[in-house]
Protein backbone atom coordinates (compact mmCIF):
# COMPACT_ATOMS: atom_id res chain seq x y z
CA UNK A 1 0.00 0.00 0.00
CA UNK A 2 1.19 3.56 -0.80
CA UNK A 3 1.84 5.82 1.61
CA UNK A 4 -0.55 8.48 0.49
CA UNK A 5 -3.26 5.94 -0.01
CA UNK A 6 -2.76 4.47 3.31
CA UNK A 7 -2.77 8.03 5.00
CA UNK A 8 -6.16 9.61 3.15
CA UNK A 9 -7.58 5.95 4.12
CA UNK A 10 -7.12 6.43 7.69
CA UNK A 11 -7.51 10.52 7.64
CA UNK A 12 -11.08 10.16 6.06
CA UNK A 13 -12.19 7.39 8.60
CA UNK A 14 -11.25 10.07 11.00
CA UNK A 15 -12.59 13.21 9.96
CA UNK A 16 -16.01 11.17 9.40
CA UNK A 17 -15.73 9.91 13.17
CA UNK A 18 -14.84 13.74 13.99
CA UNK A 19 -18.08 14.76 12.46
CA UNK A 20 -20.22 12.12 14.23
CA UNK A 21 -19.39 12.77 17.56
CA UNK A 22 -22.46 14.15 19.26
CA UNK A 23 -22.66 17.49 21.40
CA UNK A 24 -22.99 15.15 24.90
CA UNK A 25 -19.97 13.38 23.44
CA UNK A 26 -16.94 15.21 23.89
CA UNK A 27 -16.60 14.43 27.41
CA UNK A 28 -17.09 10.90 26.89
CA UNK A 29 -14.29 8.44 27.81
CA UNK A 30 -12.04 6.45 25.15
CA UNK A 31 -9.79 3.41 25.56
CA UNK A 32 -6.69 5.75 25.98
CA UNK A 33 -8.26 6.16 29.56
CA UNK A 34 -6.72 8.77 30.49
CA UNK A 35 -8.44 10.94 27.17
CA UNK A 36 -11.92 12.02 26.85
CA UNK A 37 -12.92 12.44 22.88
CA UNK A 38 -12.05 15.72 23.12
CA UNK A 39 -8.73 14.73 24.60
CA UNK A 40 -8.42 12.31 21.39
CA UNK A 41 -9.20 15.00 18.99
CA UNK A 42 -7.16 17.99 20.66
CA UNK A 43 -3.73 15.35 20.64
CA UNK A 44 -4.73 14.64 16.80
CA UNK A 45 -5.65 18.06 15.56
CA UNK A 46 -2.49 19.41 17.80
CA UNK A 47 -0.79 16.71 15.63
CA UNK A 48 -1.80 17.71 12.40
CA UNK A 49 -1.37 21.81 13.04
CA UNK A 50 2.48 20.79 13.42
CA UNK A 51 2.55 19.09 10.08
CA UNK A 52 2.80 21.48 7.87
CA UNK A 53 5.89 23.50 9.96
CA UNK A 54 7.77 19.91 9.90
CA UNK A 55 7.02 18.68 6.45
CA UNK A 56 8.19 22.65 5.25
CA UNK A 57 11.65 21.50 7.49
CA UNK A 58 11.04 23.52 9.81
CA UNK A 59 12.79 22.74 13.54
CA UNK A 60 10.71 22.07 16.70
CA UNK A 61 12.56 25.33 18.14
CA UNK A 62 10.99 27.06 15.51
CA UNK A 63 7.42 26.05 15.88
CA UNK A 64 7.95 26.59 19.61
CA UNK A 65 5.08 26.81 21.54
CA UNK A 66 2.50 28.17 19.54
CA UNK A 67 0.41 24.77 19.36
CA UNK A 68 0.16 24.29 23.85
CA UNK A 69 -3.12 24.40 25.38
CA UNK A 70 -6.41 24.19 24.48
CA UNK A 71 -6.24 23.98 20.40
CA UNK A 72 -9.73 23.19 19.55
CA UNK A 73 -11.26 26.19 21.69
CA UNK A 74 -15.41 26.32 20.90
CA UNK A 75 -15.46 24.29 17.88
CA UNK A 76 -13.14 21.51 18.00
CA UNK A 77 -14.82 20.46 14.63
CA UNK A 78 -14.09 23.60 13.01
CA UNK A 79 -10.06 23.21 14.65
CA UNK A 80 -9.63 19.74 13.61
CA UNK A 81 -11.21 20.46 9.70
CA UNK A 82 -8.55 23.52 9.52
CA UNK A 83 -5.60 22.09 10.65
CA UNK A 84 -6.48 18.66 9.08
CA UNK A 85 -6.89 20.53 5.37
CA UNK A 86 -3.78 21.75 6.13
CA UNK A 87 -1.94 18.99 6.99
CA UNK A 88 -3.80 16.98 4.09
CA UNK A 89 -2.12 19.85 1.57
CA UNK A 90 0.86 19.59 3.39
CA UNK A 91 1.45 15.52 3.41
CA UNK A 92 0.30 15.48 -0.67
CA UNK A 93 2.69 19.17 -1.64
CA UNK A 94 5.16 17.20 -4.04
CA UNK A 95 8.44 16.30 -2.91
CA UNK A 96 7.60 16.56 0.77
CA UNK A 97 8.04 13.04 1.39
CA UNK A 98 11.34 13.26 -0.09
CA UNK A 99 13.25 15.12 2.33
CA UNK A 100 14.01 15.01 6.48
CA UNK A 101 11.41 15.98 9.30
CA UNK A 102 12.42 17.23 13.12
CA UNK A 103 10.75 15.70 15.65
CA UNK A 104 11.26 14.90 19.10
CA UNK A 105 14.14 12.09 18.70
CA UNK A 106 15.65 13.98 16.26
CA UNK A 107 15.77 14.01 12.19
CA UNK A 108 14.05 11.11 10.17
CA UNK A 109 12.58 11.02 6.91
CA UNK A 110 9.10 12.40 6.13
CA UNK A 111 7.72 9.02 4.68
CA UNK A 112 8.60 7.43 8.12
CA UNK A 113 6.86 10.25 9.57
CA UNK A 114 3.80 9.77 6.92
CA UNK A 115 3.56 6.52 8.55
CA UNK A 116 3.47 7.41 12.11
CA UNK A 117 0.78 10.02 11.46
CA UNK A 118 -1.30 7.43 9.40
CA UNK A 119 -0.69 4.85 12.19
CA UNK A 120 -2.06 7.21 14.42
CA UNK A 121 -4.90 8.20 12.25
CA UNK A 122 -5.84 4.99 11.93
CA UNK A 123 -5.65 3.74 15.91
CA UNK A 124 -7.02 6.50 17.39
CA UNK A 125 -9.95 6.80 14.87
CA UNK A 126 -10.99 2.69 16.45
CA UNK A 127 -10.24 4.67 19.67
CA UNK A 128 -12.63 7.44 18.45
CA UNK A 129 -15.22 5.38 17.54
CA UNK A 130 -15.31 3.32 20.63
CA UNK A 131 -15.32 6.27 22.45
CA UNK A 132 -18.57 7.73 20.98
CA UNK A 133 -20.35 4.39 20.50
CA UNK A 134 -19.63 3.65 16.75
CA UNK A 135 -18.54 0.60 14.98
CA UNK A 136 -14.66 0.73 14.38
CA UNK A 137 -13.47 0.57 10.93
CA UNK A 138 -9.87 0.09 9.71
CA UNK A 139 -10.02 -1.27 6.80
CA UNK A 140 -8.26 -4.83 6.47
CA UNK A 141 -5.56 -3.60 3.88
CA UNK A 142 -4.48 -0.75 5.80
CA UNK A 143 -4.71 -2.43 9.03
CA UNK A 144 -2.18 -5.24 7.73
CA UNK A 145 0.50 -2.09 6.27
CA UNK A 146 0.38 -0.32 9.68
CA UNK A 147 0.95 -3.59 11.76
CA UNK A 148 3.69 -5.03 9.57
CA UNK A 149 5.11 -1.39 9.70
CA UNK A 150 4.62 -1.15 13.46
CA UNK A 151 5.31 -4.69 14.76
CA UNK A 152 9.26 -4.33 14.70
CA UNK A 153 9.29 -1.06 16.71
CA UNK A 154 6.62 -1.82 19.17
CA UNK A 155 9.09 -3.85 22.06
CA UNK A 156 11.02 -0.69 21.59
CA UNK A 157 7.96 1.52 23.05
CA UNK A 158 6.89 -0.53 25.56
CA UNK A 159 7.55 1.43 28.98
CA UNK A 160 7.66 4.92 27.21
CA UNK A 161 4.08 5.68 27.52
CA UNK A 162 3.63 5.64 24.22
CA UNK A 163 1.30 2.95 23.82
CA UNK A 164 0.35 0.41 26.59
CA UNK A 165 1.75 -3.59 26.37
CA UNK A 166 0.34 -5.43 23.80
CA UNK A 167 -2.42 -7.61 24.37
CA UNK A 168 -3.08 -10.87 23.28
CA UNK A 169 -5.29 -11.97 20.45
CA UNK A 170 -6.06 -14.90 18.69
CA UNK A 171 -4.06 -16.27 15.53
CA UNK A 172 -7.20 -15.48 13.80
CA UNK A 173 -8.10 -12.30 15.13
CA UNK A 174 -9.03 -9.55 11.95
CA UNK A 175 -6.12 -7.60 10.91
CA UNK A 176 -8.38 -4.36 12.75
CA UNK A 177 -7.72 -6.23 15.76
CA UNK A 178 -3.99 -7.46 15.49
CA UNK A 179 -3.19 -4.03 15.00
CA UNK A 180 -5.11 -2.35 17.86
CA UNK A 181 -3.65 -5.39 20.41
CA UNK A 182 -0.85 -4.80 19.41
CA UNK A 183 -0.27 -0.94 20.08
CA UNK A 184 -2.44 -2.40 23.85
CA UNK A 185 -5.65 -2.18 22.84
CA UNK A 186 -8.38 -4.57 23.75
CA UNK A 187 -10.37 -5.86 20.41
Amino acid sequence: MELLDAFDTAFDEFDRLVHRVGTEQWHAGTPCTEWSVRDLVSHLTNEHLWAPHLLRGETLAQVGDRYDGDVLGDEPVAAWERASAASREAFHRPGALDQRVHVTGGQIPAAEYGWQMTTDLAVHGWDLARGIGVTPHIPDALARELHDRTAPQAASWEGTGMFAAPVEVPADASPQDRLVALLGREP
